[in-house]
């Protein structure tokens, strides 16, 4: 690594496990904030847990994520064998600076979020990468702490990064909102960690897990269905997911035990600690298909489908004593089609102002393998068997957690090639460069249910293109007076609007109709009655000289014009305006519908996705 940059302000703050030494030419700066938490939470006690009161992580959430945004080069790097290779972040010779405000018990403070914000935009940082944020319902901009934080950070030209939240597939459930964040959805790879079941008439199945033999399973055991063995008080439907407390211990010691997910019980690590405290041997978990891999500690467990679940009660049912083993996991490459928007990536439309177009974009998330905490592993332990647990440093990590340090490194690079681009203009290129194709050049499909064909709720602007965004051709740009004329339209009062501006703030002009001329990369109309005209500004940021014509997929039921629809830049000429009208088409209370706008130079095409919804003042009178 270089030297740090003598603009660098950030200091190393030691504590327990950690001291300056522990800082070098990578992480240049590493702080701890627990006085907020302890305020809010009550004592910190981590003595049924194991945690730092330093900057040094005890659960491994925070080494994953900062690792994937900037992690050197590692040489065969694994999880438990798995997924070996060569691993690297994505801007891997970035410097990082850790700020560290939750905490291994639960619980994220406020106070201390808000402080690390202000100390990071103080310590002189270009990028923040955030994989938290709060459940629903959504606070308003000005109460929301991410909200408030991240708005003074891009008002410094910081560009912010978060997550987008694990509760899709549902629409409405995207978080971290704000338009002046970029909010990242999941989207899944082309590896696979495919594990076979045999069973006992040699047939097999095949579902996936990380199970490196450790616990011999490549043997036959019996296997039984939880309904088949829950404790006298338990209902069918309980022990059929294997909820907690459901089974028998007796008839399920030495057995394996297939579970089937419900509406209820959901969690295949509820199922598998169920399992392993009744003293079964191995879990097999039928759920909804999904890409995303879970590790259970102590027990070998293998997901599977609905479908393959059922193909293994048949051969039960038809079997007076059946059996099965379990084959060792592989990794694979290049046989599972990608990208996929992750099912559990959450969905637009925002709920609280469904006119910014969230999540922005779509990185990976599902089956990332990045550094991890070898601490963080005791916990699971309970303190009994210590050398139970087998102890990595890598690991392997679904979320959207995991997707929004990959758009960090990627912001982190275009920064360095583009140290004057505002955070706008970034999130910009990104958004606008981004793919809807997969690598068989198929409309990329979103996990639901059932699958579906993606659409800008589930990944905004596409899937992230890094090499397109370095030349995006135009930009959508915007400054803090705009993030300001937004939060007016939102009929916020001028006092919260001027703590959230630092300055004193009276709006003007608190006419709606700007949250639709926002100058997002993107043009949502959650109301179209007859028609509608809006208005963007792009800026030009290759050569001096080009020619723009636009291009218009309308979305169904509108028709739409563009004026001008040519575009010309030159030396004096970098920012030109135009203007987009809907037309509504449909005489009905309509649902979304999804379209395009293109512009393009012959060299560069650059797509802004369009969202409308019709509606009809006569339904709204007549109810």
């Amino acid at each position: 690594m270089g030297e740090i940059p003598p603009r660098w302000n950030g200091i190393c703050q030691e504590g327990e496990g950690f001291n300056r030494s522990n800082c070098n030419r990578k992480i240049i700066g590493a702080r701890w904030y627990v006085k907020g938490y302890e305020a809010e939470f009550g004592k910190l006690n981590s003595s049924d847990r194991v945690e730092f009161l330093s900057p040094r992580d005890a659960v491994g959430h925070g080494t994953h994520t900062s690792s994937t945004a900037a992690g050197g080069m590692v040489k065969d790097a694994s999880f438990l064998g798995l997924a070996q290779g060569l691993a690297r972040g994505g801007a891997p010779l970035a410097w990082l600076a850790i700020y560290k405000i939750c905490w291994a018990p639960g619980g994220c403070s406020s106070a201390d979020l808000l402080a690390a914000f202000d100390d990071a935009t103080f310590d002189g940082v270009d990028v923040i990468s955030l994989s938290l944020g709060s459940s629903l319902p959504l606070s308003t901009y000005v109460d929301d702490i991410i909200s408030i934080g991240s708005f003074h950070a891009v008002a410094k030209g910081i560009s912010v990064v978060c997550s987008a939240g694990n509760s899709g597939p549902y629409p409405q459930t995207v978080i971290n909102t704000a338009p002046w964040v970029i909010t990242v959805a999941a989207s899944t790879i082309d590896r696979a960690f495919p594990t076979a079941i045999t069973m006992g008439n040699n047939q097999t199945v095949v579902g996936q897990a990380f199970y490196n033999g450790k616990e011999d399973l490549n043997k036959f055991y019996p296997i039984v269905i939880g309904k088949d063995i829950a404790t006298f008080d338990a209902d069918e439907g309980s022990a059929r997911s294997c909820e907690s407390g459901t089974l028998n211990a007796t008839l399920v010691r030495g057995k394996i035990v297939i579970c089937f997910q419900s509406q209820f019980q959901r969690s295949a690590a509820t199922a598998a600690r169920t399992v392993l405290d009744s003293g079964g041997v191995g879990l097999i978990f039928a759920k909804f298909p999904t890409k995303d891999v879970h590790f259970s500690f102590g027990i070998p467990y293998i997901q599977v489908d609905f479908a393959i679940g059922t193909s293994l009660l048949t051969y039960m049912e038809a079997n007076r004593n059946p059996i099965v083993k379990f084959s060792f996991t592989k990794t694979v490459i290049g046989q599972q089609i990608s990208p996929e928007v992750a099912f559990f990536s959450s969905r637009g439309p925002s709920s609280l102002s469904p006119s910014v177009l969230k999540p922005d974009i779509a990185a990976p998330g599902v089956n990332i393998l990045a550094s991890w905490s070898p601490v963080s592993n005791l916990e699971q332990t309970d303190h009994v068997t210590p050398n139970y647990i087998p102890q990595f440093n890598f690991k392997v990590e679904s979320g959207t957690s995991m997707s929004c340090p990959h758009i960090s490194g990627i912001v982190a690079l275009l920064k360095a090639i583009h140290p004057t681009w505002s955070p706008a203009a970034i999130k910009s290129a990104i958004v606008t460069t981004a793919s809807l194709k997969d690598e068989y050049a198929q409309s990329i499909v979103a996990e639901g249910a059932p699958h579906k064909q993606a659409d800008p709720f589930d990944y905004g602007g596409g899937h992230v293109d890094p090499n397109k965004a370095m030349d995006p051709g135009l930009v959508y740009d915007m400054e803090v007076s705009d993030y300001v004329r937004f939060l007016c339209a939102m009929g916020y009062n001028n006092s919260a609007i001027s703590l959230m501006n630092r300055a004193s703030t009276t709006c003007n002009d608190k006419s709606t109709k700007f949250l639709v001329n926002l100058n997002l990369p993107s043009i949502t109309i959650p109301e179209l009655k007859k028609s509608i005209t809006v208005s963007r500004q792009v800026t030009n940021v290759s050569p001096m000289n080009s020619v723009y014509t636009a291009r218009v997929q309308a979305p169904a039921g509108t028709t739409v014009r563009v004026e001008p629809s040519t575009l010309t830049f030159n030396s004096t000429r970098k920012k030109l305006k135009f203007k987009v009208t809907f037309y509504s088409r449909l005489r009905v209370q309509g649902r979304y519908s999804f379209g395009n706008l293109f512009w393009e130079d012959g060299i560069h095409v650059v797509r802004i996705p369009l969202i409308v919804r019709t509606i009809i003042d006569e339904f709204y009178a007549e109810t």
